[in-house]
């Protein structure tokens, strides 16, 4: 019993030396689910440190949200028509000008002008967010792989070294990133909003597809770069054919995805329900787990297809079957400090 709660204290939960446990030779390491759920259960504090690691990269989205709906805000019309319709209003007020009025008159509210301050906040949130996107992703997924290959584990060690190493790279690749995420919402909110005719019905599945596929695609970007010395074109070449070669694991990964976040939804309506409707304690439930929790287990579905193509086949004297772009991996893939 001593052992137990010494093990999970919240010393070991911050001590950067505390996990040293890997797997042992005659262990069987094969990426099934049996042994995804040995790997969570081994490294489950070793994933809460990360997901508290992980907390920057959601803090300024929050912070955002919070002075967003924190501003001072003005009505306006929803619908273009709407300024016609109320000056043909005021000249008649006719039964058809107010039905007119009814249906295309309904309005909503948009920040006003005079939030300065508030927009200088959401601009610097916005600002860190974009700049060290990259490098949180390569901090995180280098301490998941680690993870998923039976590695020890040394969270702040492992995190820094990766940064460190492929700062420069890993600084471009996650504005990149962050500029497709953010197109790829900004197109689906848009053609969402436009359907109704072939045209947009058509654009708007379209980019649904896409949508999907870089989803799969960014199980494996920032596992190649850290991997792997390729140019960033490359990485986004291998990602793309590794959503297709993948696809059962992928599928696998996003249905895991899928059920922890309606776990998530489930566990806030039920504390919201016990707590009388207070919802604002049980939304910090998620923050305890749900990013380190998910990114383990896309870098689990992800690893094994990228070693099978571009790591088993030289390693083991074999010539690949994959159609992944042939490359190098990289030589000093684990800090010392962690061997």
């Amino acid at each position: 019993m001593k052992d137990f709660f010494k093990k999970h204290s919240l010393y070991n939960l911050f001590n950067a030396n505390g996990n040293r446990e890997q797997d042992a030779p005659e262990e069987d390491t094969r990426p099934t689910l049996r042994r995804f759920f040995r790997l969570l259960r081994r490294k489950f504090w070793r994933l809460i440190t990360l997901n508290m690691m992980m907390l920057p990269m959601l803090a300024p989205i929050l912070i955002g949200v919070f002075l967003y709906l924190g501003m001072h805000k003005t009505p306006t019309a929803n619908n273009v028509i709407f300024p016609q319709i109320f000056g043909a209003g005021l000249i008649s007020n006719s039964t058809e000008a107010t039905f007119l009025s009814d249906l295309f008159g309904a309005q909503f509210l948009i920040p006003a002008y005079k939030n300065t301050a508030s927009y200088v906040g959401m601009g610097i949130c916005a600002g860190f967010l974009v700049l060290t996107f990259g490098w949180q992703n390569i901090g995180a997924t280098y301490i998941l792989r680690g993870i998923v290959r039976g590695d020890p584990v040394f969270p702040f060690s492992d995190y820094a070294y990766a940064v460190k190493r492929n700062w420069k790279q890993g600084f471009f690749l996650g504005l990149i990133d962050a500029a497709i995420l953010f197109f790829l919402g900004f197109d689906f909110m848009f053609f969402y909003n436009q359907t109704g005719t072939f045209k947009m019905d058509v654009m708007y599945f379209a980019i649904f597809a896409i949508a999907i596929i870089y989803f799969f695609m960014r199980f494996y970007i920032y596992l190649l770069q850290i991997t792997f010395n390729l140019n960033i074109r490359k990485i986004f070449k291998n990602a793309l054919i590794f959503s297709v070669l993948g696809f059962k694991r992928n599928i696998m990964g996003a249905l895991g995805i899928l059920s922890l976040t309606a776990i998530a939804v489930a566990l806030i309506a039920l504390f919201a329900a016990l707590l009388g409707g207070n919802i604002a304690i049980p939304l910090i439930l998620p923050l305890l787990y749900y990013l380190s929790f998910t990114a383990f287990m896309a870098a689990y579905a992800a690893y094994p297809i990228i070693d099978r193509y571009m790591i088993a086949p030289y390693t083991d004297g074999a010539d690949g079957d994959g159609e992944a772009e042939d490359t190098q991996e990289t030589t000093d893939t684990t800090p010392s400090a962690a061997d």
